[in-house]
This record gives structure tokens, C-alpha cells and sequence, in this order.
């Protein structure tokens, strides 16, 4: 039993050997080369990939963060502002309060100036009619009319024993 294939053969086993030599040179040159420059490429790809992802990531951070801050912020000046406005507000209620009294002190203070001038003048008023009629009882009882001048030097004196008396 004698097959040639299980038998070595010298020739055989150096042709196999350089033809798997000539196609390792050639599967290293045609193949594998840009087999293994399309995984580095791949693989440089994936890295970058990553590094702008990380980049990202790290941004998206920052972001967040100063918007955060912004936040805060604005809800520290939202709350001044409304502070500041409430203040203004009491402000200008203590003045329009101030200023409604000072003007119904100043309506208060005219009527009583008015009240006390049309006293004096119905006080006037009342002691000319009293002379006047005091001069016509004092002429009824004199019977005689009395001058226009006696008239005045009379109401004169009453006027004056009047302030005496008053005084």
C-alpha cells in the first residue's frame, strides 16, 4: 500500500513550501498591507470617535454648568428686582400718604382760616345792626333823630367799649 500521497516526496514538499512562500509574499503585499492600513485607519477613526465624543462630553459638562450659573443668576436678580420693586412700592405708598395728609391739612387749615373770617365778618356785621338798632332805640327814646354824625361818633364809642369789655 504504497500511496504516493502519504509518502513524502522532496520535490513536492519544496514546490509546496515555495508556492506557500510566493503566496504569503503576495497576500503580504496585496492583502494584508492595506487590510491592515484600513484597520489602522479604523482604528485611528474609532479613536478620534472617542476623543470628540470625550470633547463633547466635556463640553456638554461646562455647559450645563454655566447655564446652571446663569440660572442662579438670574433668579438672585429676578428676586432683587422684585425686592427693589416691593420697596419702591411701600416708598411711594409712605409719600402719596404723606402728601394726601399734608393736603387735607392744608383743605383742613383753609376751612378753619375761612370758618374764622366769616366769623369776624358776622361778628362785624352783627355789631353794626346792633349799633344800628341801638341808635334808632336811642333816637326813639331821645325822640330826635340823630345826625349822620352823631350817628358815627356813636357807633365809634360802642365799638370801643365793646373791645374794652371784650379785652
Amino acid at each position: 500500500m504504497n500511496n504516493p500521497l502519504v509518502q513524502p516526496d522532496p520535490g513536492l514538499f519544496i514546490w509546496t513550501i515555495v508556492t506557500f512562500l510566493v503566496l504569503l509574499a503576495l497576500l503580504s503585499k496585496f492583502a494584508w498591507r492595506p487590510l491592515l492600513k484600513a484597520l489602522e485607519s479604523r482604528q485611528a477613526a474609532i479613536k478620534k470617535s472617542l476623543d470628540d465624543a470625550q470633547l463633547a462630553r466635556q463640553e456638554l459638562e461646562r455647559l450645563h454648568q454655566e447655564s446652571a450659573k446663569i440660572i442662579r443668576q438670574a433668579r438672585l436678580d429676578g428676586e432683587s428686582i422684585i425686592a427693589q420693586s416691593r420697596s419702591d412700592a411701600e416708598r411711594l405708598r409712605g409719600e402719596l400718604a404723606q402728601k394726601a395728609k399734608e393736603e387735607a391739612d392744608g383743605i383742613i387749615r383753609r376751612a378753619q382760616q375761612q370758618i374764622q373770617l366769616e366769623t369776624r365778618l358776622a361778628l362785624q356785621q352783627i355789631r353794626h345792626e346792633v349799633v344800628d338798632l341801638s341808635v334808632m332805640i336811642a333816637s326813639k327814646l331821645l325822640e330826635r333823630n340823630v345826625s349822620k354824625a352823631d350817628d358815627q361818633r356813636l357807633i365809634d364809642e360802642t365799638l370801643k367799649q365793646i373791645e374794652t369789655s371784650r379785652q
